[in-house]
Formats: structure tokens, C-alpha cells, sequence
């Protein structure tokens, strides 16, 4: 149903991104979604370090 994104759709949501937020808002932007995927990543690690089950059913 759904097909892996290519480099056209990436630069047409840069385009979209760059016409709403503004050049001055996309640093900023950039670097919280950045943030936020590596905490996640973190997060994840530490979990499956743990051994404790990444869901909430135990």
C-alpha cells in the first residue's frame, strides 16, 4: 500500500517544511526531531539492555 519514500517526496517535504516554518524556524526544528530520535534510541537500548520487556504486558 504504502512504498518507501525517494529523493523527490523527501525534497518536495523539505519544500512544504521550508514554505511553513520559515529558514529561520528548520535549524531549530532539525535539531529537536534529532534530539527526540536519539533519546528514543537511548531509550530503547537501555531497555533491551535491562532485559525488561519493551512493551507494557508483563
Amino acid at each position: 500500500m504504502f512504498r518507501q519514500f525517494g529523493w523527490p517526496e523527501i525534497l518536495l517535504l523539505l519544500l512544504i517544511a521550508l514554505l511553513i516554518f520559515g529558514p529561520s524556524k528548520l535549524p531549530e526544528l532539525a535539531k529537536a526531531i534529532g534530539k527526540t530520535i536519539r533519546e528514543l534510541r537511548q531509550g530503547m537500548a537501555e531497555d533491551d539492555e535491562n532485559g525488561e520487556p519493551l512493551s507494557g504486558d508483563s
